[in-house]
């Protein structure tokens, strides 16, 4: 049940990732899922559009989250992401508690979440989330490289 699940809620991030790319912006998405399955917060790369370098889809999800829960902590969530997080959104994940991260297709040069770093299942850390790799990771990977090859 929970990967029908998954990959209905990789679909809504598959969304923002097209909100992102119609803005001229990396396409990246990201929707954060509360226990109970309603989507608590959504967000997609806001980095060049806002001139912020913290605005990935991934911060900007939680931040909408965090507002409509009135915490900071997110425990119990999932988050959905398009694309494996950078080390900024890993330490975001820890540093919100959140349980649960799925992502679509990995990130060889800067996924943080099992490419290049663990920062999400450092042992060090006090707080790790089970992580689910590759949920819809074709049509991930598909968009990302479609804008990139685009681009060049």
């Amino acid at each position: 049940m929970r990967e029908g699940l998954d990959e209905l809620f990789m679909a809504e991030a598959l969304l923002e990732a097209e909100r992102a790319q119609a803005a001229g912006e990396v396409p990246v998405g990201a929707v954060v899922v509360s226990p109970e399955g309603e989507i608590l917060g959504r967000g997609h790369n806001l980095v060049i559009t806002t001139c912020d370098p913290t605005a990935h889809a991934e911060i900007n999800a939680l931040r909408q989250a965090a507002r409509k829960v009135g915490n900071y902590r997110l425990p119990g969530v999932t988050v959905y992401v398009t694309i494996e997080p950078c080390p900024m959104c890993a330490g975001a994940l820890v540093l919100a508690r959140v349980s649960r991260l799925v992502f679509g297709a990995g990130d060889p040069k800067s996924g943080a979440c099992g490419s290049l770093y663990q920062i999400v299942q450092d042992q060090r850390l006090n707080h790790r989330l089970e992580v689910v790799a590759g949920v819809l990771e074709n049509r991930c990977r598909e968009i990302i490289q479609a804008f990139f090859r685009a681009r060049r």
